[in-house]
C-alpha cells in the first residue's frame, strides 16, 4: 500500500465527511476528489465498528479503474470490484457481508436491493458508508436517484439505520437553468437528492489554481461558407419529397439541415405509421436521412455527406411506388451529388480551420497530446480517415487515433479495445484521440496539452469535462466553430452557466445549517410524492391494454406478426418472443456479436421480416440455456396495433401493456414436453 497523503485543498473538503456529515465534495476535473474519498472511507474503515463502504459509479469501466488506481492502492483494506461481468453480482449480498469495501456500478447495488433472495438481497442498513461518484446524475430517473429514493423514504419514515453519504463531482450544475434562482434550486435538489450539503474549497484555491490549472481558451472561428452547391442540391431533392408526399396542412416543417428539422421527420414517421399511411412514414425515414446528410455536410466534408446518402441507398429494397419514387430520386442525382462532393470549390470551411489549429498545435510542440471531441461516432471515423489521409498533418506528426464508446459496426468499440488506445496513448506511440464524449467522464486519460472541440453542442458540465481534460502546463482548449454560429452561442452560453453554478452553490452555502435544513426537506417530502404518483401513472399506463389486445406490427410493411401475450422478459432486460410459430414471420440473417458473455444465454443470428422487400431488421435469436431458441425484439422496429388505435413507442419500457418475466420450466414444459418424461 502506497502512503495517502492530501494536498491542502483536498484536506479542506474532507473535513465534514471526516465529522460523519452526509456532503458532496465539489472540485474541478484533475483535482483529485476520489482520492479524498479513498481519505474518508479510511478514516471511516479505521475509526468504525463493523464499517461496510460501498462506492458507486456510473460507467462499468470505472470500477476497475478506480479499484485499481485508487481504493486497491490507497485503501490499506481489502477492496472488492464487482461489475456484470463478475460472478460476485450474483451474490452481492454475501460479498458485502464478507468485504470491507466495494466498488460497482449503480445498477449492481439497485439490483440487489430490490432482489428478495437470500444471499443476494442488500439493505442500505448494511452499509455505513455510501460513496457517489458523479453525483450530478442524481436526478431524474438516474439509477443513483433510484437507490437515494428508497435512502429518504427510510429517513423520512426513520426507519435506520442509514449509511453515511458522500458525493463527488466537478460540477452540479445548473440544470439547462439561466437564472441564478432557476440554479439555486437545481443545486438544492441535488443536495436533497444526496441528502448532503456541499463543499469547496475556500481557504485554499491558490493550492487548487496551481496543482489544477484551466486551459487557455481559445475560440478557432472560421467565416460562413461562401457557396454550398451539394447542400443546395440536396435541399432541392428534399423540396421534391414534400411535393411528393402531399404534406397535410397541419404540418409544419422548419428550416433543412437543422435539428429542429429532424424532429419534426421524426414526428411525422410516427404520425404516418399511426394512420398507417406508409407513404407518409416511408418519406419521412427518407427526409432524415438527408437532414442528416446535411448536418454532416455542415461539420465534415461533402464526400462523407454523400457516402453517408450512398450507405444508406445502397440495396435498399422497394415495396411499392413510394419506395420506387424515393431510392428513384436518389439514382437519378447521384452522379450529380458525387460530382458536387468532389468538387472543392465548395468544401467545408471548419475542416481548413480544424487542419490549420491542428497544424499550429503538433508543429510548434513535437511531443504535443491532445483530444478531438466530435458529435457522433459517424464523426469520429470520418475524422480520423481525413487525418490519416491528409498529407500536412501525417508530417506534423500527428498519429491518431479513434476513442468511442461500445456499439455495431464500425462504431464497435469493446472496454479492451478503449484500454488498449489509452496505453498507447500514454506511451507516446499515440498523440491524438479522436473522440465522442466518452472522455469527457471518467476514463483515465493522460494529462493532454490540447483539447479541442469541433461540431458540439454539449451542456456546461461536459464542457468542464472536456477542457479538464487539459491538465498539462499551458494547455490549450480550442472550439473550432463557425463565427455567430451554434456551437460559438452554445460555448458562450456554458460559460455563462459555470458561473452561474458558482454563484448558486456560494448562496447556499451562505444559508444556515437550519435554513439548509428545512428547504431540503422540503425538497426531499415533495420528491417521495412526485414519484409516487409518477408509479401510479406508469402502472395504469402499462396496464391500459391487455396483453393479449395488442399487436406488434412491422414498422416498414405493417404487417402484423406477433401479439403483446406472446412476449416475456429475460433478466429484466430482454423482450423475447415464445410463440413457436413466431419463427414462420422472419428470416435469420448473420450472427451477432456482443461484448460480453451471458451466463445463461447467447446470441444467435439476426432476425429479419420475411415479408417480400421489406428486410426489417427486428432483432436476434437468443439461444437460452441449449434449449430454447427466442426472437429478442427491438421495439424501435415495430409498431403497435392497440384497441385506441395504431401508436409507436421510443423504449420498451413505455409499451401500454404488462409484460410477463420469463418462465423456463413452463416454456420447456410447453414446448419440450420430451424433457420431462
Amino acid at each position: 500500500m502506497e502512503a495517502l497523503g492530501l494536498y491542502s485543498y483536498q484536506e479542506e473538503v474532507v473535513q465534514r465527511p471526516l465529522q460523519g456529515e452526509n456532503i458532496i465534495i465539489w472540485l474541478p476535473t484533475g483535482g483529485g476528489k476520489t482520492r479524498a474519498a479513498v481519505y474518508v472511507a479510511k478514516r471511516h474503515l479505521e475509526t468504525t465498528p463493523g464499517a461496510k463502504v460501498v462506492v458507486l459509479v456510473n460507467m462499468v469501466h470505472l470500477v476497475d479503474q478506480h479499484h485499481k488506481n485508487e481504493f486497491a492502492k490507497y485503501l490499506g483494506f481489502p477492496v472488492v470490484p464487482v461489475t456484470g461481468d463478475s460472478d460476485e453480482k450474483d451474490f452481492f449480498g454475501k460479498v458485502l457481508r464478507d468485504s470491507n469495501a466495494v466498488i460497482c456500478t449503480a445498477q449492481i447495488l439497485y439490483n440487489a436491493m430490490i432482489n428478495t433472495e437470500e444471499g443476494r438481497h442488500v439493505e442500505l442498513s448494511d452499509i455505513t458508508l455510501l460513496i457517489i461518484d458523479e453525483c450530478h446524475h442524481t436526478h431524474k430517473d438516474h439509477t443513483y436517484s433510484k437507490i437515494m429514493r428508497c435512502y429518504l423514504e427510510k429517513k423520512l419514515k426513520n426507519q435506520g439505520p442509514l449509511p453515511q453519504v458522500l458525493g463527488l463531482t466537478a460540477s452540479p450544475g445548473t440544470g439547462g437553468k439561466k437564472v441564478l434562482d432557476g440554479a439555486i434550486e437545481h443545486v438544492l435538489t441535488i443536495c436533497a437528492n444526496m441528502d448532503s450539503a456541499i463543499v469547496s474549497t475556500q481557504n485554499c484555491l491558490p493550492d487548487l489554481t496551481e496543482r489544477v490549472p484551466r486551459p487557455r481558451k481559445v475560440f478557432d472561428i472560421t467565416e460562413r461558407r461562401p457557396m454550398d452547391p451539394l447542400g443546395d442540391q440536396i435541399k432541392a431533392m428534399m423540396v421534391q419529397i414534400h411535393e411528393f408526399m402531399a404534406l397535410p396542412r397541419d404540418v409544419r416543417l422548419r428550416e433543412c439541415g437543422t435539428q429542429e428539422y429532424e424532429q419534426d421527420v421524426v414526428l411525422l414517421e410516427k404520425r404516418g405509421v399511426s394512420e398507417n399511411n406508409r407513404m407518409t412514414a416511408q418519406c419521412a425515414l427518407h427526409l432524415r436521412q438527408y437532414n442528416d446528410a446535411l448536418l454532416i455536410n455542415d461539420t465534415l466534408r461533402m464526400i462523407d455527406a454523400y457516402r453517408s446518402l450512398e450507405d444508406f441507398y445502397r440495396h435498399r429494397p422497394t415495396m411499392d411506388g413510394t419506395d420506387i419514387f424515393l431510392v428513384g430520386l436518389f439514382q437519378e442525382n447521384q452522379t450529380e451529388l458525387r460530382h458536387l462532393a468532389q468538387d472543392s470549390l465548395g468544401e467545408n470551411p471548419k475542416m481548413a480551420k480544424l487542419e490549420s489549429t491542428l497544424l499550429d498545435q503538433f508543429r510548434a510542440e513535437r511531443d504535443s497530446k491532445g483530444i478531438l471531441f466530435t458529435k457522433t461516432r459517424k464523426s469520429v471515423h470520418c475524422l480520423h480517415e481525413w487525418i490519416r489521409d491528409n498529407g500536412a498533418l501525417q508530417g506534423a506528426g500527428i498519429k491518431a487515433a479513434k476513442l468511442i464508446g461500445a456499439g455495431n459496426g464500425l462504431s464497435h468499440m469493446t472496454q479492451n479495445e478503449q484500454k488498449d488506445i489509452i496505453r498507447e496513448f500514454r506511451n507516446g506511440r499515440l498523440n491524438l484521440l479522436i473522440s465522442t464524449t466518452v472522455a469527457e467522464e471518467g476514463l483515465d486519460i493522460p494529462e493532454c496539452n490540447m483539447v479541442v472541440r469541433y461540431g458540439l453542442l454539449t451542456n456546461d458540465i461536459a464542457q468542464l469535462q472536456a477542457s479538464g481534460r487539459a491538465r498539462a502546463a499551458n494547455s490549450v482548449y480550442s472550439v473550432v466553430a463557425q463565427r455567430g454560429g451554434k456551437e460559438q452561442r452554445r460555448e458562450l452560453l456554458n460559460e455563462h452557466l459555470e458561473e452561474l453554478t458558482k454563484e448558486a452553490v456560494a448562496k447556499i452555502q451562505e444559508m444556515s445549517h437550519d435554513q439548509f435544513r428545512r428547504r431540503i426537506l422540503q425538497i426531499q417530502k415533495q420528491e417521495v410524492i412526485r414519484q409516487k404518483l409518477a408509479e401510479q401513472k406508469n402502472h395504469a399506463k402499462r396496464h391500459r391494454f391487455a396483453a393479449a389486445n395488442v399487436q406488434l406490427v412491422c414498422r416498414n410493411c405493417f404487417k402484423s406478426v406477433a401479439h403483446g401475450s406472446d412476449l416475456r422478459l429475460v433478466e429484466g432486460a430482454h423482450h423475447v418472443n415464445i410463440n413457436p410459430d413466431f419463427k414462420t414471420e422472419y428470416k435469420v440473417g448473420g450472427q451477432v456479436s456482443l461484448e460480453r458473455e451471458f451466463e445463461d444465454w447467447e446470441p444467435g443470428c439476426k432476425i429479419i421480416c420475411n415479408n417480400e422487400n421489406c428486410n426489417k431488421d427486428w432483432g436476434f435469436e437468443m439461444k437460452f440455456k441449449d434449449v430454447a431458441i427466442l426472437g429478442t425484439l427491438k421495439i424501435s422496429s415495430f409498431a403497435l396495433l392497440t384497441p385506441d388505435g395504431q401508436i409507436t413507442v421510443k423504449k420498451w419500457k413505455d409499451v401500454p401493456f404488462p409484460v410477463d418475466d420469463f418462465d423456463f420450466a413452463a416454456y420447456c414444459e410447453d414446448n419440450h414436453p420430451d424433457l420431462f418424461d
